[in-house]
């Protein structure tokens, strides 16, 4: 506990009240806050939160909505659509989304603000992204029961066959990561022939609905069952040059609740576009229940062109052109990181020790410190990029090499970072409560199969801006 001081000693170190300090650690406005037997401890390098001004309740949100969260791993579509998390001051375009109320953090950083949006279910098979994800969320309230750790085809026929009640009602949003592997570049491209059950497990017969590759089948039955006003689908930008799959998932989830719902062409976002910065493209799905929107949003998300007010896809913010910001750097994300032997943070003291194995193999290059970075994907240590390589194997951030700083390669916090995950997001953890541990091995698994948050946060907020245009009534 030396890392940390408590609320009266913060209170003398920023000149107000204790109880000032314990209300700002309730509202969630100091990062890293903790409670322990009681107790609220905060980071002795916290910095004290603005003030807000009288009349100017940046964190109060109205009606909330409720999302149900499919294949959620650690949550960082979750974490993007709660909001309140702090990100990169360069990752926010004010000119563009002036309407986000950000609170300055310091010079570096800003905190976005909450919004109306309330995961109340979430579910994986995997126990390490369970224990993360509970580690996390249940700091900002969420119950550890919304975390249900089951494959989505045995919790559909438990709804279906046996009656019992999973999932719960008045949802709102319905958003699904359905999995990945069989259509990204760097796995074997088996698309809907996967090979893997919905469970993980080696089929040895032929594929069918329940293998890993039609998972997205059930995230449709789930659609049908607790019939949301929207959902969202992601998954990886190689899904749209695998022969004629999109097109056919498109069709497929047209046809959830008997044609009930309009699904949009789904489009390719590159995370750098939006303020992340890394390589990263993936997939967006969107389907509207007709029955809930107005009659001109009806019209409008049924046109061949989609009118921009009622374009779900959020606004570009970074990029090339007018209005627009410069990519966020790598150098940007991770300047202010100790190296791993002088840090705090375990997530920065952990990363792979695997040895260099040449240019020809994946992950054996160093990152670009002023581009964006290498998407983070969920590999074995041996295939995480570098931080740095040495001369030797043709290392070239010769400041940092003659300064005699050594060849490795990112460590889990840098790759959160570069996901942009908040650093009070704790990626190694002991066994606990029940939960699983999770060691750095699963970390850098579950931050490259997440959602970068913020691009989550995005999507959310184009959401949130459109509700009331979208919808015949609100909640």
């Amino acid at each position: 506990m030396d890392s940390y001081i408590t609320a009266a000693e913060a209170a003398a170190k920023w000149d107000i009240t204790a109880r000032r300090v314990q209300l700002y650690c309730a509202e969630d406005r100091i990062p890293g806050a903790v409670k322990h037997s009681g107790i609220w401890l905060i980071p002795s390098d916290a910095m004290r939160p603005d003030r807000i001004k009288s009349g100017k309740k940046c964190e109060e949100v109205k009606g909330a909505l409720n999302v149900l969260s499919l294949f959620s791993g650690c949550g960082g579509m979750d974490l993007g659509f709660e909001g309140g998390f702090s990100v990169l001051k360069a990752s926010v375009n004010s000119k563009i989304n002036p309407h986000w109320r950000v609170r300055t953090v310091d010079k570096q950083w800003v905190r976005l603000p909450k919004t109306r949006f309330k995961t109340v279910f979430a579910n994986d098979i995997k126990p390490d992204a369970r224990a993360a994800w509970c580690h996390y969320f249940s700091k900002l309230g969420v119950p550890e029961s919304a975390y249900c750790l089951d494959s989505i085809v045995d919790l559909v026929k438990l709804h279906k066959e046996n009656k019992i009640k999973v999932f719960p009602t008045n949802i709102d949003i319905v958003t699904g990561g359905f999995p990945c592997q069989d259509f990204s570049v760097a796995g074997k491209r088996k698309g809907f022939n996967s090979d893997k059950s919905h469970n993980g497990k080696t089929i040895t017969d032929e594929p069918s609905v329940e293998s890993r590759g039609q998972l997205y089948m059930w995230m449709r039955e789930v659609i049908s069952i607790v019939q949301p006003k929207i959902f969202i689908a992601e998954n990886v930008k190689g899904l749209t040059n695998l022969a004629d799959a999109k097109e056919i998932i498109e069709h497929d989830f047209s046809t959830v609740c008997d044609g009930g719902y309009i699904v949009i062409p789904a489009r390719v976002l590159l995370a750098a576009d939006f303020g992340v910065p890394q390589s990263r493209e993936r997939v967006i799905f969107y389907g509207f229940k007709k029955s809930a929107l107005t009659q001109q949003a009806l019209e409008a998300l049924s046109s061949a062109v989609i009118p921009s007010e009622y374009d779900p896809y959020p606004c570009v913010t970074h990029g090339t052109g007018d209005d627009l910001l410069k990519y966020v750097t790598t150098f940007d994300c991770l300047c202010d990181l100790p190296e791993p032997e002088d840090a705090k943070d375990a997530s920065q003291k952990k990363y792979s020790k695997a040895k260099y194995m040449g240019k020809h193999c994946q992950g054996q290059s160093e990152i670009n410190l002023s581009g964006i970075g290498p998407t983070i994907r969920s590999e074995h240590h041996g295939n995480i990029e570098y931080r740095r390589l040495s001369e030797e194997h043709g290392g070239t951030h010769t400041d940092e090499l003659k300064a005699g700083l050594k060849e490795r390669r990112l460590t889990i916090r840098e790759c959160a970072r570069i996901q942009t995950f908040p650093d009070d997001y704790e990626f190694i953890l002991p066994a606990e409560s029940g939960r699983k541990s999770v060691s750095a091995s699963d970390a850098y698994k579950l931050i490259g199969n997440a959602v970068p948050p913020l691009l989550g946060f995005h999507i959310a907020m184009r959401l949130q801006d459109n509700w009331e245009l979208y919808f015949t009534s609100e909640k």
